[in-house]
């Protein structure tokens, strides 16, 4: 009778190994998609020295013009798809009567006809744009 029944203690230790093999995969995904995930249209941007704008919000509406005077649009369904005239101006008007005071930036490429950037801004203004910006590339060198 000396002999008390012994219980058995339940495991109150985790297997973490799985989840940790489970993590380093999803890293390695993350890592491996980061770079691919470059949004909208490529542009070579032309260079000023200029100071960066502050910008507190978050989502600008971004207007790209391309080499060949395409418009782009950063909202929509697929904002690497070229809009006309009129797609641009409902879709920024939409976007600024929601947001009245969201940054607007235009990016247009170097090589792009200014005329055709002065006619972007605009139809940005007819949207309801009160401020619009243009979005340069930094001087390389820093020479003075």
């Amino acid at each position: 009778m000396a002999r008390q029944r012994q219980r058995k203690r339940p495991m109150s230790e985790i297997n973490v190994v799985p989840y940790i093999d489970v993590m380093l995969v999803m890293l390695v995904i993350f890592m491996i998609t980061a770079p691919l995930l470059n949004q909208g249209v490529d542009v070579e941007l032309p260079q000023a020295d200029a100071e960066p704008m502050d910008s507190d919000q978050k989502d600008p509406l971004v207007l790209t013009i391309d080499a060949d005077g395409r418009y782009f649009l950063n909202i929509g369904d697929d904002p690497e798809q070229p809009i006309d005239e009129g797609t641009l101006v409902e879709r920024a008007s939409a976007v600024l009567r929601r947001r009245p005071d969201a940054t607007v930036m235009v990016r247009g490429d170097a090589d792009v006809d200014y005329g055709r950037v002065v006619a972007a801004m605009a139809l940005l203004q007819q949207a309801g744009a009160r401020r619009v910006g243009l979005v340069t590339e930094p001087v390389s060198g820093g020479g003075g």
